[in-house]
């Protein structure tokens, strides 16, 4: 503001006005059902595979120290790595699918293993006790006590899935991505731009972690009338 350079940081004023230029176009819905719809495929694929894995690995022991080593380095790994190696795999399109997908899986399945292990033995020697199946006890038990884990691994792995997706969209610059638009604000120098559509991806983020956690909530409702 002293220097009265917008270049270098526009005020929230100017950030509105641009959000609302962009809005009444097409490019801007295009843009952003590209990303969503790729973020929230590459999250979906995670918390399928996180859980299924989880759920074998609670019960194996070998496959649970197989896959640690796995899980340790996709989570130690700079995300930039994964992107550029995945533009030699996959292309710039289904960029942000893998990257979503590799960045919510560790979350998913470590919180998910927890919530596994962490299930009361005595409960479950009584279960074995009264004779009921093993339907039965993963229905009333075990997927009852995953709830608070699973939630919180959504939330978590939801935001981290928007941050290494368009980071990754950045990088790939897939064609009409938010990722691209992103690069073009730096490109032009368009600080108004990079706000703008920032504020997207953070609003994006918080509504689809708002409406999942939502519907794991309503499911888990509707379980216990049953």
């Amino acid at each position: 503001m002293l220097l009265a350079q917008k270049l270098l940081l526009v005020s929230p004023v100017d950030v509105a006005l641009r959000l609302t230029e962009l809005v009444v176009t097409a490019d801007f819905w295009g843009a952003v059902a590209f990303s969503l719809l790729r973020i929230t495929l590459g999250f979906t694929l995670a918390l399928i595979a996180g859980v299924i894995l989880a759920v074998i690995a609670g019960n194996v022991r070998v496959v649970e120290i197989l896959l640690w080593p796995y899980m340790a380095a996709v989570k130690a790994t700079p995300v930039a790595s994964f992107v550029i190696l995945s533009l030699i795999w996959l292309g710039s399109r289904g960029l942000s699918v893998f990257i979503a997908f590799l960045m919510a899986l560790p979350i998913i399945y470590t919180n998910v293993l927890h919530g596994i292990r962490g299930t009361d033995p005595k409960l479950l020697e009584m279960a074995k006790v009264f004779g009921i199946g093993r339907a039965r006890r993963l229905f009333y038990i075990h997927i009852p006590h995953l709830k608070p884990y699973l939630l919180s691994a959504c939330g978590v792995a939801i935001g981290l899935a928007w941050k290494a997706g368009v980071a990754a969209e950045v990088i790939g610059i897939p064609t009409g991505s938010i990722g691209e638009r992103l690069y073009e604000a730096k490109v032009y120098f368009s600080s108004a731009d990079l706000f703008a559509w920032t504020a997207v991806v953070v609003l994006l983020s918080i509504l689809f972690e708002k409406l999942f956690v939502r519907l794991i909530k309503l499911a888990y409702i509707r379980m216990e009338k049953v």
